[in-house]
């Protein structure tokens, strides 16, 4: 288990089977904590000199099914008979509760106390928080690994945005997420990245570029956000050569902020058939219309219409564009993450938080890769030749 990330890297690289791999760590790690369990009742390791009238008295084999697969498990003994191990249930052959309790129960975010308490109800033995902790080194590791991880060199599209979370500290607060989500050119959607900050800052996303830079990320064609002040600034000087889209649903919420109630939703289909035009000349003509019509009434309409980067979907093949002109993509995903959270009303650290959260994008990341995003199988060719 020492070795774990690098193990676990060199999986990825060769594309091995992650299962067969899992499989063989988990059944590493047990066969280690049975050895430790026997170590915890005589009150000395293997080989160490001991006054002790008790000592090991050989092994004897048992198979364990597990969602990863069989596992080979070496139960080891003592001469006295004393020792009876509690790692997995007698007469059991499988390890669906304790594989639930301590390793995703563990990835949520509970902490290694509360599943000591739990292991401890459930089995009637108590484990520490450190036996625990040492239990679940595999998933603290996956933080490590997601963060390392290489990442494709070229995205067409990055969507970028913060989910607030409730986090204790010194005090409980909700906490921003500053998140990443790009799509290749094959369509393949994945999170990139995430950076936790007490608020949302320019320095967060910032420290969140740098970091899918140095994980290889090199061409970005578009990016995608909600118009956070300065962040148009950030992303000209880290990515010169990106285009950049300002989500025309954040837009259309702050019209509606302008304009009286009554007229509200006239108002948003007038906006509506600004984007949803077929090209960009007759979105200027819409736009334009538009402020025709409403302006006199709603003169502070205008500003919203004189931003940059209103227009840029439309240099994309027309098959892509309805996922380019907003960041529903990324605010949908945000929304699954916060009722996956709500379970836990707030995390008691920092970490544990990366845990819950380095899970949902692992089993994100491994669903998404199975799929190619609407309209991105018509014009791979095309999206392949954009890149300089």
């Amino acid at each position: 288990m020492i070795n774990f990330t690098t193990d676990l890297m060199t999986a990825l690289v060769q594309r091995q089977d992650l299962n067969a791999f899992f499989r063989e760590q988990l059944e590493t790690a047990m066969n280690q904590l049975l050895q430790a369990e026997l170590s915890s009742v005589l009150g000395y390791e293997p080989y160490e000199r001991s006054d002790s009238d008790n000592a090991r008295n050989g092994q004897y084999s048992r198979t364990f099914d597990t969602s990863y697969g069989k596992l080979h498990l070496i139960i080891p003994r003592d001469r006295k008979g004393l020792f009876h191990q509690h790692l997995l249930p007698d007469y059991e052959r499988r390890s669906d509760a304790l594989e639930t309790t301590i390793i995703q129960l563990y990835q949520k975010g509970v902490t290694t106390r509360e599943i000591a308490d739990l292991v401890e109800k459930m089995y009637g033995a108590y484990y520490s928080p450190t036996t625990i902790s040492n239990l679940t080194q595999v998933v603290s590791e996956q933080i490590k690994i997601f963060h390392e991880r290489p990442l494709s060199s070229q995205y067409v599209v990055v969507y970028l945005d913060a989910t607030y979370l409730t986090l204790r500290r010194d005090t409980v607060a909700k906490e921003p997420v500053h998140l990443a989500i790009g799509i290749t050119p094959q369509g393949k959607k994945e999170v990139l990245g995430y950076v936790i900050a007490p608020c949302e800052s320019l320095e967060a996303y910032r420290e969140l570029l740098d970091q899918l830079k140095s994980q290889g990320l090199k061409e970005v064609l578009l990016f995608v956000s909600d118009g956070f002040v300065g962040l148009s600034r950030l992303l000209s000087e880290s990515f010169p050569k990106a285009k950049q889209q300002r989500c025309w649903v954040h837009l259309a919420r702050t019209v509606a902020t302008k304009v009286r109630k009554s007229q509200r939703q006239v108002v948003l289909d007038d906006f509506k058939m600004i984007y949803q035009s077929a090209d960009a000349p007759s979105a200027s003509w819409q736009a334009q219309a538009f402020l025709e019509k409403w302006q006199p009434t709603y003169p502070s309409l205008e500003k919203v219409l004189a931003q940059e980067h209103l227009y840029s979907f439309y240099e994309f093949p027309e098959a892509i564009q309805p996922s380019l002109y907003t960041n529903n993509l990324i605010e949908a995903y945000n929304k699954q993450l916060k009722r996956k959270a709500k379970v836990h009303i707030q995390f008691p650290n920092e970490e544990s938080l990366e845990r819950f959260l380095v899970t949902q994008f692992m089993d994100y990341n491994a669903k998404m890769n199975e799929r190619t995003h609407k309209g991105f199988a018509q014009c791979a060719d095309t999206l392949d030749a954009l890149f300089i």
